[in-house]
């Protein structure tokens, strides 16, 4: 089965070489995302609750693109910079994906390409029929 790649129009440009989407079959893969608005192709905040809710509503956009959508998440990575952020992130992750659930890793790291990163998230999808 041949894998699909692409980075939607409405979204801001990888920083390195690679899509923002790869699917094959049922499956889809999101690369690792911060919180950037697109509209602004700035951080949707300076803080880990809007950089939450902004990664869960890009990922959104990107599932959209790709014929699907969040309650098609399997799997979330977070990779969060202050474990100290966590309650907040959670905060803004819940809001945005209701009531679905995903099954999720949260893992704390020294530091993000992204400068002025909180955070980056990845995710998995499945999308049947």
């Amino acid at each position: 089965m041949p894998v699909e790649t692409l980075t939607p129009a409405s979204l801001f440009p990888p920083i390195g070489p690679y899509s923002h989407i790869a699917k094959a079959g049922p499956f889809i893969t999101l690369s690792g995302t911060p919180g950037v608005d697109p509209a602004t192709g700035d951080f949707a905040g300076p803080d880990a609750y809007s950089q939450s809710r902004q990664i869960v509503r890009n990922f959104r956009a990107m599932l959209a693109a790709a014929g699907a959508s969040l309650t098609d998440a399997m799997q979330v990575h977070v990779y969060l910079k202050r474990v100290e952020d966590f309650a907040e992130m959670n905060r803004g992750f819940a809001e945005e994906f209701g009531g679905h659930q995903p099954a999720r890793t949260v893992i704390v790291v020294a530091d993000l390409p992204k400068q002025g990163a909180l955070m980056t998230m990845d995710l998995t999808a499945h999308v049947s029929g």
